[in-house]
């Protein structure tokens, strides 16, 4: 009974897939809508900056924010991590 349900699903699946690329064909892009004004295409630097910098550098200041904030909270938390369980008594 799992093989044919499987086999269902794969085939709904391969068939809506299918029929979502047969329906967008990419020929459709290259026809102008009314009040379409599309402005000047971006440089190489202007697009690696866009798309490869600026969600890097987002990421290394969120990071470095939730880094400096969790040690300013983990200095005053008094949950069991911040516990000593070493015994401190001399022999």
């Amino acid at each position: 009974m799992d093989k044919k349900n499987a086999l269902r699903a794969g085939a709904l699946a391969a068939g809506t897939t299918l029929m979502m690329l047969l329906m967008s064909s990419p020929a459709l892009a290259l026809t102008r809508d009314d009040g379409d004004d599309p402005g000047p295409g971006l440089s190489v630097i202007q697009t690696l900056g866009l798309y490869v910098v600026a969600p890097i550098a987002l990421f290394v200041i969120i990071a470095g924010l939730v880094m400096v904030l969790g040690k300013s909270h983990a200095k005053k938390d008094t949950t069991t991590s911040n516990i000593n369980v070493k015994g401190e008594a001399k022999a």
